[in-house]
């Protein structure tokens, strides 16, 4: 038993090390999903009120919440693997790439949620001015 432990201790211990240097882009990434949640639950609790209906927790809301970050930690996993084993000579960051997608989305739904929120114009206009560039940027293609 003591041999099965140092065993699973070992692989495990490897695992850690291995995605050691992406744990900052899965963190970052993970706290965008949170702040992201934590105000889209906010900004229905708010337009329940002003459509005064009953407002309630949904689960299954939080559950898709879950699911969503697990995908975005295993598809930085393999993103980071692609990186840092398969692909290493040729630089291609991918992993940070598909982290500032995912933080990106995540801000722009967050932008949403604030408008909503605070009804300030100061949000709304970041909303557009986010909205134009990217159109810029990218090209309507």
């Amino acid at each position: 038993m003591e041999a099965l432990y140092k065993l699973f201790s070992g692989l495990m211990l490897s695992l850690i090390g291995l995605f050691a240097p992406a744990a900052p882009m899965i963190l970052c990434s993970m706290c965008f999903i949170a702040i992201d949640f934590l105000s889209g639950v906010m900004a229905d609790r708010k337009q329940a009120g002003k459509e005064q209906r009953t407002w309630y927790f949904e689960s299954a809301k939080a559950w898709r919440t879950i699911r969503k970050a697990a995908l975005v930690v295993v598809a930085l996993a393999m993103a980071w693997l692609i990186d840092s084993c398969i692909l290493d000579f040729l630089n291609l960051k991918l992993a940070r790439l598909f982290a500032g997608f995912i933080c990106g989305v995540e801000l722009w739904s967050f932008l949403e949620n604030a408008a909503q929120l605070s009804d300030a114009p100061l949000f709304e206009w970041l909303r557009r001015y986010v909205h134009r560039r990217l159109e810029k940027e990218v090209g309507d293609e």
